[in-house]
């Protein structure tokens, strides 16, 4: 998945019929990310979060020195029911501008866009397809189908538009889940170390003074103790660091790329626009620069198409985008977004 898959242009509705129609095709706009269909990425988000959830309070931190249990069932414990709570609320929240929310009926489908009436689907605050008055930040999600108040993107890990309304539900869900499997890697990571330092330090639980064997370990202590192996422990250790390097690296990217954007007080979208027109600006200055190189002059330069001059079939409906870096570290693909399908017309 890339976000530099599609060129920005003039954000408006993409056209469904090879470029030869000039209408939008009529769909149910959705309330949020419940409605169906669900994305795939949902349930490998929370299969994970389980995985870590069981292996994590269910095998390592009952095996930690008892001062550090303790901390580790508070702190890591707090960081997983927060996230647990962020996240359902930022899919469970309904984006949508106030205007849209105030007249909208999502059992009735959406009206086709005519073209040939309007340019745009949003022209002078008011969305020709949600028929109201929007406000200056609102954009209209053609993946949501409906305007999005204070836009920032699509994402489809939450199979929701991200905007102001969730949108501190979602930045803290992003950083309690960095911090919560940061904490959770590294209690994994001293329990495997300390097998093979001392292992005694792991076998602090009363339950370990009813066996006489070091090869007997437990899991799930202390509510329900499961004998295994050492071996098992340890392979599964292996296994949950292997899983939790990728999303700390990953999210900690996307937590560090949405700290600059509110220095910044930038949105995601704002981002990307400046990006592009930033990237077209430099691809027609090199454009005329090998032409100079080439001609010897700028009087035969053929000037490059604007924006507004290029066919409407050539326009795309908007970004897809999945949330980056710092524009110094480039943009990390496949994380959390999809700033998917974004008709914007401001």
């Amino acid at each position: 998945m890339s976000c530099y898959s599609r060129r920005l242009r003039q954000t408006e509705p993409e056209q469904q019929n090879g470029g030869s129609g000039p209408r939008h095709v009529s769909t149910h706009s959705r309330v949020n990310g419940w409605s169906l269909p669900l994305h795939p990425f949902q349930l490998v988000a929370w299969l994970f979060y389980s995985y870590l959830a069981v292996v994590g309070f269910g095998i390592y931190v009952p095996l930690l020195p008892h001062g550090w249990k303790h901390a580790a069932y508070v702190v890591i414990g707090l960081l997983f029911v927060g996230h647990l709570v962020t996240h359902l609320v930022a899919i469970t929240v309904d984006p949508a501008d106030p205007s849209v929310l105030a007249k909208k009926s999502y059992s009735r489908p959406m009206p086709a866009f005519d073209r040939t009436k309007h340019k745009h689907v949003i022209q002078n605050l008011h969305c020709y397809l949600c028929e109201a008055d929007v406000g200056p930040r609102a954009k209209h999600c053609s993946a949501c189908n409906k305007c999005i108040a204070d836009f920032d993107h699509h994402c489809k890990w939450l199979n929701n538009c991200v905007g102001g309304k969730n949108y501190w539900f979602f930045f803290c869900a992003v950083g309690s889940a960095v911090l919560g499997v940061l904490l959770l890697t590294m209690v994994v990571l001293y329990v495997f170390i300390q097998y093979f330092v001392n292992p005694a330090d792991l076998r602090t639980d009363p339950q370990f003074e009813r066996v006489t064997s070091n090869t007997t370990w437990f899991v799930f202590l202390p509510a329900a103790p499961v004998e295994t192996t050492p071996a098992g422990i340890l392979a599964i250790a292996i296994l949950t660091v292997m899983l939790g390097v990728a999303p700390i690296l990953l999210l900690g990217h996307l937590l560090v790329f949405h700290l600059y954007l509110l220095w910044k007080r930038l949105s995601t979208y704002d981002y990307m626009v400046h990006q592009r027109n930033t990237q077209s600006i430099r691809e027609r200055k090199n454009i005329e620069e090998a032409q100079v190189t080439s001609d010897g002059t700028l009087a035969d330069i053929v000037s490059t198409p604007r924006e507004s001059d290029l066919p409407l079939s050539d326009r795309s409906s908007g970004l897809r985008y999945h949330d980056g870096g710092l524009i110094s570290l480039g943009q990390p693909d496949g994380i959390c977004t999809d700033v998917a399908d974004t008709t914007s017309l401001a």
